[in-house]
Formats: C-alpha cells, structure tokens, sequence
C-alpha cells in the first residue's frame, strides 16, 4: 500500500477589506451591490478529510488518552490557488467521534509569505466567525462553513488559519489529512492572535480544516483532482508546494487564458478507487470530495494503482479487478457529468521495481495496461491525459524513467511531478 505521507506570491491584504468582518454574518454573494451579487464563491484549497491514524495523531502531550487536542492552538499555512477579495474557511468533523468545538479562530499572513512558518506578519490577523459567533462546535459526522471575511487573497498565496479548541475533542476519532508535506504547530492555551508560537510543537500532518473558499469573479473556476499519494504529493518537497496540481497552477498562471482557475487537490496517500484504504473510497467520497464543491467544472481522475497492487497478484484477482476498476470509472463518469463536469482519465503510471507492488509473473502490470488501454480508447472520458507516456522509460515501459521517481520506483520527485504538471493540456481547462 502506498503510505501516508507533501514560491510562496506575497498575500495582500487592502487596509479596507481588513478592518472588520462582513456586517451581517447571512450576507453571501447574493446580496449586496451589482459587482458582489454577480460573483460566486471559488474552492481554492482542499484536504481530503480522512479518519487519523494512530500514528498520525498529534504529537504528546496533545492527544491524551480520551480526548485530544484539549486546551490547545493549532496553527496551520495552506497555499490558495486562485485569488479572491473575500474568504471563508470550512472545517470538517468527517470522522470524529464527539462533537468538534472550536472556541476561536483567526486568519492571517504567514511570515514572509511562507507556508510551514510558525509565524505571522504583525497587523494581518482577523477573526474568523461562525453565524455571528466567534466560536462553534461542529456535530459528528458534519461540516462548518465560517462567516465570510474580507480579506484579499492573491493566487498563490500562503494562509495562516490558526484554531483554538479550549475543551478540545472528546473523542481519539479525529478529522485530518495527515499528508499535508506542509508543517503545522501545536501549542497548550490561546494564542489565536500571537505573532509567533516560540516553543511549539511541530508536525507534518493538517487537521480539522478542509476546505478554504474565495468570492470570485465569474470566470473564475475550478478544476479538481481525484487521486492517491502520486497527486497528494508523496516524494514532493515538505513547505514546497511542489505537486504535481501545486505545478499544473503554476503554469496556468503563466497564461491569461487560465488565470481564472482554481485547482482542488483531492488526493491521500492509500486511497483507492473500489474499497475504502487509508480514507474512503474514490466511488464513496466522490460526492463530498467533488460534486459538493464550489465552482467545479472539471475533474481529473488520477486514480486506481493502488487497487491494482492490493489486489492478488493471479491472473483471475486482476482480471476482476481490472474490470471493477472501468465500471468504477463509469460511474464517476455519469455521475460527474449528471452535474455538468467534465471528466479527463489519466493513465496509470508504471510501478516495475516497486515492492510490494511488482510482481515477477507480471499479472499486476497486465491489468495496469489493459486499465491504460481503455482509459485511452473507450471513448467514455471527455478526454485522456496520458501521464503513463509522459514519465515512463522508453526503453523499459514498465518502469518509471530513473531521474524521476524518489527512489521506490513508484512515487515521483519532484522532476517526476512538473513532468506530469507540463503534459496536462491546458486547452482543456478552464471554463466551457
């Protein structure tokens, strides 16, 4: 199984849009003047919410034997992808066990504009509010979405969301996304508003939050990545933003045609597409992870090895799960395009030399050419990227070429992933 795991633009903030909150905590896109009612609220960063991992809990002394986080600040940076002039952040209680009560929230610049700091710039730091309130509690198994705040975001920026939980959860069920490859801090009392953490404890794994969403122009849209750990970006630099979809941005930032696009990122390490792994399933999550998100009119499906390499390595465990694996890709397919999105099928990516994905006989990368082999031509995709030719060896098709993979001969550096980020055609993002 593939394991768990992951620049920065200068944020501006207008000394208008920062002296306070939205006046009325209902007021939405909808309301207000011409220019605001005629803007849409864009997705412009996300983490896939997924049950935490012992082993990815926080760190001691922050998870206790019933309960964790209690009387704790957890600061977090996560790069936006496109910009906007107004911000609201949603935070997810997926998979707690109890009630998540968070008790204050804050929002700031990162120092230097940098992602994985500690600390922020003197000045930047708004509150974040909930129906009017400053603090909430989000029921089992939900989601909050905060107030809008003004607050101006350009594309390629760094956020600060720093989260107090006073009672913290009383439950060792938490909500995370443990392959963040970005560093966070934890630390004992409030300190939402304090310019640094001196002292803290670090850890490279994202919690609680899932999702930050910005009030756009109407071009503004949003493609999403459905994926494993070769989209949430294993191998990839830790505070380098260096995906493959953190490359894909990069370069539709280069060209007018594509600035107006935002890319949501909605991969973990382990995932598979039929069987829930580390995170529910590609068909069980596509409704909260895709559908349900803001301004979404493309998807890439980058998914389905690791149900290959967890399958049997014999003849009729492959063939069968070849066969479920075009099925599954059917469905997200109709059910994508049931909501006006376009699907893109990316081709899977060799594995020859990997253990314990390889094997001698050679049954695994049979079913992953046959997979290749119709994601190519069936025709059901709205079009093909083909990331299997882009970063395979020429000379050995089953295996990665050798400068791009980060030494398991599976997952990508970070070569291996602007590879993959430059053969995405940009003609087919965008809006239609």
């Amino acid at each position: 199984m593939i394991a768990v795991c992951v620049l920065a633009l200068a944020l501006v903030v207008t000394s208008s849009a920062v002296v306070a909150l939205v006046g009325s905590p209902q007021r939405d896109a909808g309301a207000g003047d011409a220019a605001a009612s005629a803007r849409h609220w864009v997705n412009t960063w996300s983490a896939m919410p997924q049950l935490t991992e012992s082993g990815n809990m926080p760190p001691a002394p922050f998870t206790g034997d019933r309960a964790v986080l209690v009387d704790t600040t957890l600061r977090q940076t996560v790069r936006v992808t496109t910009g906007g002039d107004r911000v609201r952040l949603r935070f997810s209680n997926a998979f707690g066990g109890t009630a998540l009560p968070l008790t204050a929230v804050t929002v700031a610049l990162p120092l230097g504009g940098q992602a994985g700091v500690g600390a922020i710039e003197p000045g930047t730091t708004r509150t974040v509010t909930f129906s009017g309130r400053e603090s909430t509690s989000v029921p089992v198994g939900a989601q909050v979405v905060s107030d809008p705040l003004d607050f101006t975001l350009a594309p390629g920026s760094n956020l600060t969301v720093t989260a107090y939980l006073a009672e913290g959860q009383a439950s060792l069920a938490l909500t995370s996304h443990p392959g963040s490859r970005t560093t966070s801090y934890l630390r004992h009392g409030d300190h939402t508003r304090a310019e640094d953490l001196p002292g803290a404890t670090s850890t490279n794994h994202w919690y609680l939050l899932s999702d930050v969403e910005v009030l756009s122009r109407p071009a503004t849209t949003a493609v999403a990545v459905l994926g494993d750990s070769l989209t949430d970006g294993r191998g990839s630099t830790t505070n380098g933003n260096n995906r493959w979809p953190d490359q894909l941005f990069d370069r539709l930032q280069q060209k007018p045609g594509t600035r107006n696009i935002a890319v949501v990122n909605q991969a973990a390490g382990g995932n598979r597409v039929l069987n829930d792994g580390l995170g529910p399933g590609a068909l069980a999550r596509l409704d909260r992870d895709i559908l349900a998100h803001s301004a979404v009119e493309q998807l890439i499906v980058f998914e389905g090895i690791n149900d290959i390499g967890t399958a049997e390595a014999t003849p009729a465990a492959q063939q069968r799960v070849t066969a479920d694996l075009i099925a599954a890709y059917e469905q997200i397919v109709v059910r994508a395009h049931a909501q006006g999105i376009d699907v893109y099928g990316a081709t899977l990516l060799p594995f020859d030399g990997n253990t314990p994905y390889d094997d001698a006989a050679g049954h695994r990368e049979a079913a992953r050419q046959a997979v290749n082999t119709w994601i190519r031509t069936s025709g059901r995709f709205d079009a093909v990227i083909d990331f299997d030719r882009a970063v395979r060896d020429p000379d050995h098709p089953s295996r990665l070429l050798p400068t791009l993979h980060d030494g398991d001969w599976l997952h990508l550096n970070p070569e291996g992933y602007r590879v993959l980020a430059q053969s995405v055609p940009l003609r087919l993002l965008g809006r239609k």
